[in-house]
């Protein structure tokens, strides 16, 4: 009898090897992503490769990369702000914290979580035609996630609509007033945007000089009955974090880059002609130079797309393939866990920066209001992706320089087209970018009681 049993558990023994042999070695299906232990031939010199510079910890306040500047045969650091050295270890003494360009390196730290799943190995043969097998320039399958992903978020209507790829949401905007400024030279359509209002809408206008289109300025100051009008309707607002509706009632470009749960409530999809979104907002991947324009009439279709293709032939079909598995991942439990780590992030920072100039009357930022947001089902105050800071003293009419005073970098109120006793501040560059921020805000708010307290 004990043989038997023996003999029993021999056999249930081996057939439990011979699964796990099966399962390690093929999978469970063809959808299964391939084993590490799977014969690898050409791709394992590049995982290798890009393993090893991923090792370097640069001090945690910097990143080696592939393509960066190699010293002694080894990748070399590049520091984040205020950081340097070989290994980033150094921190510079009275440094200012850098809070003046919109850098979304804040979520990093979710993709170096997920980099097994976003990882790209291209193979030198890689998508070498100019075109795909169903399209000439986007990615189908690609074209299916956004459209997934805008279903997913709940903030824009895709159905029936046309969607175009362009090298960041920059170039789309310059697309979008291509498309629909006036044809006829002697009566150019009038470009405008409510202050206060990213640059690039005016100086990309200026910068094209076309005979259909101008630059006239801020919707407000606006008299004409002229009704060939191009309004940029900014929501959420750069930098207020307001959602906005158009004020001239003319043609309108919708810059939606900061419609997303992070940012903002999402009280419900948009649904306007032509709607513009930038992936480095939504995922912080700016160094990919990814956007796309969704738009309901084909003829305005039409001619973003052909400003495309005649500004570049269309986008890097590597750009098309990174895009498509970092959105695989954000998309995954129904983006529950990307959102909420990226609105957690963004919101810890409000709480600290509140909490800040709570304690001052020199300084004040927007008020935020909350609203229901249908991706998170609950009413949560917006997270705008940047401080709007005012300079209460008469004296002080140039906010950026009393910032720039106190070692604190930001942006002009007349950069965004507004009074300079306004400044923008970024709060969404790295966490050692943030840390100093608090830090010297910090300090200048204390300087109002003279009691120094750190938050």
């Amino acid at each position: 009898m004990k043989k038997y049993c023996y003999g029993i558990c021999f056999l249930i023994s081996v057939a439990i090897n011979i699964l796990f042999s099966i399962h390690l070695y093929v999978g469970d299906g063809p959808n299964q992503e391939i084993s590490c232990r799977s014969s690898l031939t050409w791709s394992e010199k590049a995982a290798a490769e890009a393993e090893a510079v991923a090792a370097i910890s640069c001090s945690g306040h910097g990143r080696a990369f592939l393509d960066g500047s190699i010293s002694d045969g080894q990748p070399v650091c590049e520091c984040y702000g205020c950081y340097s050295g070989t290994d980033c270890s150094e921190l510079s003494p009275g440094c200012a914290a850098d809070a003046n360009s919109g850098d979304p390196i804040y979520l990093e730290p979710f993709w170096m979580q997920n980099a097994a799943d976003t990882a790209v190995v291209i193979s030198g043969w890689h998508r070498m035609s100019y075109e795909y097998a169903d399209d000439p320039m986007m990615s189908p399958e690609l074209d299916k996630y956004i459209r997934k992903l805008h279903s997913v978020a709940g903030n824009a209507i895709t159905q029936d609509r046309y969607i175009v790829f362009g090298v960041g949401s920059s170039q789309l905007l310059s697309a979008a007033v291509y498309a629909l400024s006036s044809q006829n030279s002697s009566s150019p359509s009038n470009v405008l945007a409510s202050t206060p209002f990213y640059h690039l809408y005016k100086d990309q206008t200026r910068l094209f000089n076309s005979k259909n289109f101008v630059y006239r300025g801020d919707t407000n100051s606006w008299q004409t009955n002229n009704t060939d009008v191009i309004e940029f309707v900014t929501s959420p607002t750069n930098p207020g974090g307001e959602l906005k509706k158009s004020v001239t009632g003319g043609k309108t470009i919708h810059d939606h880059a900061y419609f997303w749960p992070q940012f903002t409530p999402i009280p419900g999809p948009s649904d306007h002609d032509l709607m513009i979104f930038s992936l480095s907002k939504l995922t912080g991947h700016a160094g990919t130079r990814f956007g796309w324009a969704i738009i309901k009439d084909k003829d305005v279709y039409d001619k973003v797309l052909n400003y495309i293709y005649l500004a570049n032939a269309g986008i890097s079909k590597d750009t098309q393939l990174r895009v498509l598995k970092v959105l695989k991942v954000a998309m995954k439990a129904d983006g529950k866990p990307f959102f909420e780590f990226a609105y957690n992030q963004m919101s810890d920072r409000w709480n600290r920066l509140t909490s800040v100039f709570s304690k001052s009357t020199r300084f004040s930022i927007q008020p935020r209001h909350p609203l229901h947001c249908n991706f998170f089902h609950q009413t949560r105050q917006p997270s705008p992706a940047y401080a709007w800071v005012r300079c209460e003293r008469q004296e002080d009419n140039d906010c950026a320089a009393v910032l720039k005073a106190g070692k604190i970098i930001g942006q002009s109120g007349s950069t965004l087209s507004a009074k300079d006793r306004y400044a923008r501040l970024s709060l969404i560059k790295s966490q050692d970018d943030f840390e100093l921020l608090m830090q010297r805000l910090t300090e200048l708010v204390s300087l109002e009681n003279h009691n120094i307290e750190m938050i």
